[in-house]
C-alpha cells in the first residue's frame, strides 16, 4: 500500500486532511474495483486541480514573459500543461508509486501510462489546493512544473519543429511508424518511431497516436540536439 508520509516528503507538503490526498491518487480502476462509493476517484480533484494549474501557470508565463504576445503566451502554457509534459513532471516525485491502481490497470501497464500520471498529478494539485490554498498549490506547480520551460515548451509542438529542422537538414521528411500497440481498448497505448528515412530519430509512447508521435518527434530533437546538428533551446 502507498505510503503516503513518504509522498508528502517528496512533495515538500504536508497535509492536514490525509484523507485528501489519498483521495488524489486512487485511480476510477481501484474504486471500481473495490465498489467504492460514487465520486471516490481523482476524477473531480483532477477537474479543480487542471483549473488551478491554468490559473497559476498564466499568472506565471504572464509576468515572466512579457515580450509575448497573447497567442503565444497561449501556446506556451499549453506546452507545460499537455500530458506528456505532465507525466514528464511526475517522475521528480515518483508519483508513479503512489497510484491506487486496480489490479487489471495494474498489469497492462497503467502505473507508467501518461494519462493516468498526468491526471494524478492534476488532483495532487486540486487536494493541495482545497487543503491549504492557493499560496501552496502554487508553490507546489512553481516547485515541480513551472520548471525548466525552454525545453518542456518542446513537447507540445515538437512534430512541426521536428518537420522543420529535418526539411533543412536532411534531404527526406520525417516520417511516423506506429511499433506497438496495447492495452484494453479504452486504454490504449501506443509505440510510434520517428524516423528519416530507416534511421530511427526518436520513439515515444501515448494513450493516443498524436501523443506517441509528439513525443518521438520530442525524443528526436533531443537526439539531434546531443548530436549538436540543432539548438534546442532557439528552435
Amino acid at each position: 500500500m502507498a505510503d503516503l508520509k513518504e509522498f508528502e516528503s517528496k512533495i515538500k507538503y504536508e497535509f492536514q486532511d490525509k484523507s485528501l490526498l489519498k483521495h488524489a491518487l486512487i485511480h476510477s480502476s481501484y474504486a471500481n474495483e473495490k465498489h467504492m462509493k460514487k465520486f471516490s476517484d481523482n476524477e473531480k480533484l483532477e477537474f479543480l486541480g487542471d483549473a488551478v494549474l491554468e490559473l497559476v501557470s498564466s499568472e506565471f508565463l504572464f509576468n515572466t514573459y512579457t515580450e509575448l504576445s497573447e497567442g503565444d503566451l497561449s501556446k506556451l502554457r499549453a506546452s507545460l500543461v499537455c500530458e506528456p509534459t505532465l507525466a514528464y513532471c511526475t517522475k521528480a516525485i515518483d508519483l508513479d508509486k503512489y497510484v491506487y491502481l486496480g489490479n487489471g490497470e495494474e498489469r497492462t501497464g497503467g502505473r507508467q501510462r501518461k494519462s493516468i500520471l498526468s491526471d494524478a498529478l492534476e488532483a495532487v494539485i486540486g487536494a493541495i489546493f482545497l487543503d491549504g490554498g492557493i499560496e501552496k498549490a502554487k508553490a507546489f506547480i512553481l516547485e515541480f512544473i513551472l520548471t525548466d520551460i525552454e525545453h518542456k515548451r518542446l513537447f507540445h509542438d515538437s512534430k512541426t519543429t521536428l518537420q522543420e529542422v529535418t526539411q533543412a537538414k536532411f534531404s527526406e521528411g520525417v516520417t511516423y511508424v506506429i511499433v506497438s500497440e496495447n492495452g484494453p481498448d479504452h486504454a490504449k497505448e501506443y509505440g510510434v518511431q520517428a524516423l528519416v528515412g530507416s534511421e530511427v530519430l526518436g520513439e515515444g509512447k501515448g494513450s493516443s497516436k498524436k501523443a506517441a508521435e509528439q513525443e518521438a518527434a520530442y525524443q528526436a530533437l533531443l537526439k539531434l540536439h546531443m548530436e549538436n546538428k540543432i539548438n534546442i533551446v532557439n528552435k
